[in-house]
Order: structure tokens, then C-alpha cells, then sequence
């Protein structure tokens, strides 16, 4: 199985959201050319780059989604899942290591969520 994940490094980098999408597409259609079964995962909230970095993770994960539907591949919701609902647009701070990253409780949350959907 090949994991596609939208990265922040794109965003962090400046680069064109749709620049970014673009290349995740391309990466989704090799795979299936391949023959492996695709999955996307969205970008992580991003919290060293919240506020700014918001809007443009926010539109580059319904590009995402898009792909996902498009493409008839699973979605894996890994933003939705770390988003603090008391800080929308931010990791719980428990659930990130650095402010970029995954905690190890938050890679055991992402985990569950993967496994659940896996079946």
C-alpha cells in the first residue's frame, strides 16, 4: 500500500498550494499505475505556523479531499483528528512534540484512526 501524505513542508516552503496538490496527484496516479492500493492523508495542523499557515493547510486539505474523492482512494483525516477544538487550526498541546510535529500520544491517536479505518 502506498500513503500519500499532504505535507506543510510545501507551505512552510511558500510553494503554490495547488503546486503542492498537483504534486500529490501525481504521486496517487503512479501508484495506482503500479497496481498498489493509494490512501491520502491530509496536513496536520500546524502550530509554529498558526495563524498564517491556516488558511493555506485549510485550502490545501479540501484539494486533498478532492483528490481523494476524485481518485475513489481512502482519506485518512489526520488534521481533523490532532485539531484542539479550543484552538482550531492548532494540535492539543499534548498531542504535539514541538509544535510541527507529533507527540508520541499523538502518533498513537493518528494510529487509531489508521487502524479503524484499515478495518
Amino acid at each position: 500500500m502506498l500513503v500519500v501524505q499532504g505535507g506543510v513542508n510545501d507551505i512552510a516552503q511558500g510553494r503554490p498550494v495547488e503546486q503542492a496538490a498537483h504534486n500529490l496527484r501525481a504521486m496517487v496516479g503512479r501508484g495506482k499505475e503500479l497496481g498498489l492500493r493509494v490512501a491520502l492523508i491530509d496536513v496536520l495542523p500546524w502550530n509554529n505556523g498558526w495563524p498564517i499557515g491556516e488558511p493555506l493547510i485549510r485550502q490545501l486539505n479540501a484539494l486533498i479531499a478532492e483528490l481523494a474523492r476524485h481518485e475513489a482512494v481512502p482519506l485518512l483525516p489526520f488534521h481533523d483528528t490532532l485539531e484542539d477544538p479550543k484552538r482550531p487550526g492548532r494540535m492539543r498541546d499534548d498531542w504535539t512534540s514541538d509544535g510541527d510535529h507529533p507527540s508520541v500520544d499523538g502518533y498513537r491517536k493518528l494510529g487509531e484512526v489508521a487502524a479503524r479505518l484499515a478495518g
